[in-house]
This record gives structure tokens, C-alpha cells and sequence, in this order.
């Protein structure tokens, strides 16, 4: 067997295990560069060490330590409670709140399953006291957090960006950011019509109720929400300085997010005492372990082997439409985090035959890793079941099973109907 069918078959392993035995992707993935790097491409610590992504690494810790300070001071709850006067307890613009809240968060640093962890148990106890469909809710949860997932200056488009970057490959951020968030949106329209959505209109927090979140282990917003706070204040200038830096002035969004987070700190610093501990460290684990072992794959010529053994299908854009359900399917059981590190440099030899638009495809396998963590085997999927009070569990997570596998089956073939095909990029 020759060594890049050994460290294929080994990734596949590493998926596996991650899937079935609950161990964190990226720590299997630093073991696996460490064994196949040692034992099948004779290479020492410096050579598996150089696939290391200091620069997403940096991009991890600090957008997610700037986003545990927002929530430990009350400004996420803040702009929950914001975003609920907006609409002025208009039941049937719920769902969409929550789905603008998710995706703003996304969209400015959070992790995803951190920003449906803050808003699920508040949207699901909104659909119980309400009467919304807890599929309907969730669903825009979910796809609202993949919507702003791929902003410049996100977790997910940090991560593709920079992989992008490091293969050089042509690229456009805001084509990938739009086209997330395109998706999401018409799938969450859909969503909305088909589970009830439209029957909501007339309805409104003031003749139903006062509009709180209430019991059911979802808790309540905080008596205070509605206040800004020096600390809060501060908070939201930090976020929109993090955006400014990044989009105008081209700074690094890792460096740029520490360093708010570290003023922050030093003039509130009980309030972020806790900040580093609640930082994604699993997922800055995963991430880093996965890009390493690609960069193990990347010195041993794997990556090159598996591109043309992709590219000598014979039919490119047969071969793109594979790529795209192999990242829908595996992610809806994986992570699309480690899903998407491991597929794009998997493809990059396939993309530089030059036959295959390379951002439309990029778009396409970013768009099919991620739209489908509505399942529940997925981390945002399980959050949504947990999350919802006073409903059939067995029951909901049926439902969540059954429309994961209607995206996992529809969505890849439309994506690449209109990201791939076309020849964008």
C-alpha cells in the first residue's frame, strides 16, 4: 500500500473515531501527524510542526475571548433583548429575530454552536409558551448562525480564508460570505412557510403575555438586559472596532480582537476574569490538529495524489458534486469545522487543472459542510434538541434527523448548480 493511501486511510480513521468515540478531532489528528509524519513520510518534529496555522490560531483565541467577555458582561443579552423591543412583540418576526441574532454573532466572532448555545434556550422557550413550531425555531437558530458564519472576520471564514491563502488559491471573501448567507436565508424562508410560520402574523407579545422567557430551564433574560452599562457600552464599541480594523484598515482580526479584549479587561476585569477559561478551546484544538495532519499530507505529496486521482474522474464537474456531498454527508455526523480544513487543500490539485471555477467551489464545499448542522447528530442540532422545553424528545429529534437528511440530500446538488457549474471564479 503506498504511504498517501496509508494517510488518506488514516484521516478517514480519524473521522471515525472522532464520530463514534466522542474524542476531539484535532487531538486524534495531532496523533495521527505525529505517527504517519514519524513512521510513513520520515519526517521529523519541524517538518510535522510546519503545517501548524499559527495565524488561525491566533484568529480562534481572540475573537472568541473578545466574544466571552460580551456575554460574561451582558452585552449578548442586551441585543437580545434590543432586537425583541425592534420588532415590538411581533410573534411571527420571533423566528426571524432570533435568526438575525445568531447570525450577528457569527458574523462578528462567535463560534457557531457558542452563539446557538446563548440563543436556542431562549428561542425555544419563546416557541413553547407561543405555540411555534420548535422546528420552525430551531431551524432559523441554526441556519441564522451559518448565515453570518462566513464574515471576514468569522471562526469559518477566518478558517477558509486563511487555507484559501495558504494553497494560494483566487479567492473572494465576500462571495463566500454571501453565498452562506444566501442559503441560509432562502432555506430559513422555506422553513418558515412550510412549519407554520405565516399562521403567526396578527399575533403579539402584549395580548398573549408579557414577551419574557420563562422557567423550562431556559431561564430568564436578565432584569437589567434592557440597560447599558459602561461595561456593555464599551463592549459594543470593541466589536464594531474589531470590524473597522478588519474591513477598513486591513488589520489582522486575531490581534485586532486580543487586544480590545485585553483593554476590556483591564478596566473591567471581574467581568472577564473568566473570559480565557470560556475561550473555544475544543475547537481551536480541532482546527489545529486537523491543518497540521493536512500539512503532514501536503510534505508527503498526498494531497497532490488524491487531487488527480479526483481530477482523472474524467468529468470535473461530476467530481465537484462528489466533493460537496462527501463534505455535507460527513459533516452531518463530524465536524464541518475539520471537514472543511481537511476537503479544500484536498482539492486543490483538482482546482488548479483549471476546469473547475475555484471560488465557486470553494463556496460550494463551504456552504455543503455547514448548512447541514441542523442534524442532530451535529453540535448545533444536539444544542436545538436540548434546548427546547415541554416537547417530545424523541419525537423532535425524529424531526431533526429527517430534515437534516433532506438538506444533507438536496442542498449539495443545488449549490453546485449554481456556485460550480456557472464556472465562477
Amino acid at each position: 500500500m503506498s504511504a498517501e493511501l496509508i494517510s488518506i486511510l488514516v484521516l478517514v480513521v480519524v473521522f471515525v473515531i472522532a464520530t463514534t468515540r466522542s474524542i476531539n478531532m484535532g487531538a486524534l489528528a495531532f496523533a495521527a501527524a505525529f505517527g504517519v509524519g514519524e513512521l510513513v513520510a520520515d519526517l521529523d518534529a519541524d517538518g510535522i510542526f510546519a503545517g501548524f496555522p499559527g495565524d488561525l490560531f491566533v484568529v480562534l483565541v481572540g475573537v472568541t475571548y473578545l466574544f466571552a467577555i460580551a456575554r460574561a458582561n451582558g452585552t449578548t443579552d442586551w441585543l437580545v433583548h434590543a432586537a425583541i423591543r425592534l420588532v415590538r412583540g411581533r410573534i411571527a418576526l420571533i423566528p426571524w429575530v432570533m435568526f438575525a441574532i445568531t447570525g450577528a454573532l457569527t458574523a462578528i466572532g462567535a463560534v457557531s454552536p457558542a452563539a446557538v448555545a446563548i440563543v436556542a434556550p431562549i428561542a425555544l422557550s419563546f416557541a413553547a409558551r407561543y405555540g411555534i413550531s420548535p422546528l420552525l425555531m430551531g431551524a432559523l437558530v441554526v441556519h441564522g448562525a451559518q448565515a453570518g458564519g462566513f464574515s471576514p472576520i468569522s471562526i469559518y471564514g477566518s478558517i477558509v480564508n486563511g487555507v484559501v491563502e495558504r494553497e494560494n488559491l483566487p479567492g473572494n471573501e465576500l462571495v463566500l460570505f454571501f453565498a452562506s448567507l444566501v442559503v441560509n436565508l432562502i432555506i430559513a424562508a422555506i422553513v418558515f412557510v412550510l412549519f407554520g410560520g405565516l399562521k403567526l402574523k396578527g399575533r403579539d407579545l402584549e395580548s398573549e403575555g408579557d414577551g419574557r422567557t420563562k422557567g423550562n430551564g431556559a431561564g430568564e433574560l436578565a432584569a437589567d438586559a434592557a440597560h447599558l452599562t459602561p461595561a456593555r457600552t464599551a463592549t459594543l464599541t470593541a466589536l464594531a472596532a474589531l470590524v473597522v480594523a478588519v474591513l477598513v484598515f486591513d488589520l489582522d482580526a486575531g490581534l485586532s480582537a486580543i487586544t480590545l479584549a485585553v483593554i476590556l479587561s483591564a478596566f473591567w476585569p471581574d467581568a472577564s476574569r473568566k473570559a480565557v477559561t470560556e475561550v473555544a478551546w475544543p475547537t481551536v484544538l480541532l482546527i489545529c490538529g486537523v491543518l497540521t495532519y493536512v500539512g503532514v499530507l501536503e510534505e508527503m505529496g498526498t494531497i497532490e495524489y488524491a487531487g488527480n486521482a479526483v481530477g482523472d474522474i474524467g468529468v470535473p464537474l461530476l467530481a465537484a458534486v462528489l466533493l460537496c456531498y462527501i463534505a455535507a454527508i460527513i459533516s452531518a455526523f463530524a465536524s464541518s469545522v475539520g471537514i472543511m480544513g481537511a476537503l479544500i487543500p484536498l482539492a486543490v490539485p483538482f482546482l488548479a487543472q483549471g476546469e473547475i471555477g475555484a471560488v465557486g467551489m470553494i463556496a460550494a464545499l463551504a456552504v455543503s459542510a455547514t448548512v447541514v448542522d441542523v442534524s442532530p447528530f451535529s453540535t448545533n442540532g444536539a444544542l436545538v434538541l436540548a434546548a427546547a422545553p415541554d416537547v417530545d424528545r424523541e419525537r423532535f429529534f425524529r424531526q431533526l434527523m429527517v430534515y437534516g437528511g433532506i438538506v444533507v440530500a438536496a442542498v449539495p446538488a443545488a449549490v453546485w448548480l449554481v456556485m460550480v457549474v456557472p464556472g465562477f471564479g
